[in-house]
């Protein structure tokens, strides 16, 4: 038997941080939704008590540092699992890229084998679970959009924003998520999106105001540690993208598209000097 699960990526529509936790962890406000770009996975149960990871790409671990493995690895133990699994990931999201790609493979996990080995894990478990691998994971198990605050774990449904092409970018750089948060500073931003507004944007169902509330404080951050990250934005803005914006920690770049006939100019005028460039739409 065989289970397929997809992996979308996310992108986050705002992100706001409020304060360093006494836990070490950050205060976060944002506001996710998912795009369709996504990695995809097989899983396949081995009669031996093993967890074999395998893909194509060949610059990802395959080893307990894959997300997907620590995954199937925590529903293992947590349910005393004593098969083995063997998961194949065909890697379409790039790496370190702002994009959840490693969380939504771990969300993806935690799906399949649930159904692989009939478990039963009703979704909250699953949240639950996925909030012990990592602050994204419990919106990847159930997608959609949504409002998230604590560290990312606590989550509110929202409707889906309107429908729109989304350009994606990465430049050839890989960021770390814990190096942006540790150089963030709160007192230092001086605007804040609202994720009020932005809410109030979606239910609205007005391309024009969500575009309007886009924003994200780690910008403060990246930008000034990769100034490709900034030219990337420029580009896309004087290539006529609705709204730009850069996603989590970055440095993939993110702009919303409402007409279709601008879509093929702005990937065009990217891959001119950026080789990893999206052109998708929303899930909704």
């Amino acid at each position: 038997m065989k289970i397929y699960e997809k992996a979308p990526a996310k992108i986050n529509l705002m992100l706001d941080v409020l304060h360093k936790r006494s836990d070490g962890f950050h205060e976060v406000e944002m506001i996710m939704t998912m795009v369709d770009l996504a990695d995809r996975l097989e899983m396949s149960e081995l009669p031996r008590d093993t967890i074999f990871i395998s893909s194509q790409a060949g610059y990802i671990p395959l080893d307990e540092k894959n997300l997907a493995f620590q995954a199937a690895r925590l529903i293992k133990e947590r349910y005393d699992v004593r098969t083995g699994v063997h998961i194949h990931l065909d890697k379409k999201i790039p790496v370190a890229a702002g994009l959840a790609g490693g969380s939504s493979d771990a969300a993806a996990t935690l799906r399949g084998l649930n159904r692989l080995w009939r478990l039963n894990i009703p979704d909250h478990e699953l949240q639950e679970l996925g909030a012990e691998l990592g602050s994204d994971v419990p919106f990847c198990i159930t997608g959609g959009t949504a409002l998230a605050t604590g560290r990312g774990e606590k989550l509110k449904p929202m409707p889906n924003p309107p429908q729109c092409w989304v350009i994606l970018a990465k430049p050839p750089i890989n960021v770390s998520t814990a190096d942006v948060y540790g150089r963030f500073r709160s007192d230092k931003i001086v605007r804040h999106p609202s994720a009020a507004k932005m809410e109030q944007a979606i239910r609205n169902h007005s391309f024009t105001e969500v575009c309007g509330q886009m924003g994200n404080v780690l910008e403060d951050v990246t930008l000034k540690l990769y100034p490709e990250v900034q030219h990337l934005k420029d580009a896309m803005m004087k290539l006529g993208a609705d709204g730009v914006l850069m996603s989590g920690s970055g440095p993939t770049v993110f702009g919303l598209v409402s007409k279709e006939a601008k879509v093929a100019r702005i990937y065009n005028g990217l891959r001119g000097f950026c080789k990893e460039v999206y052109a998708v739409r929303m899930l909704t």
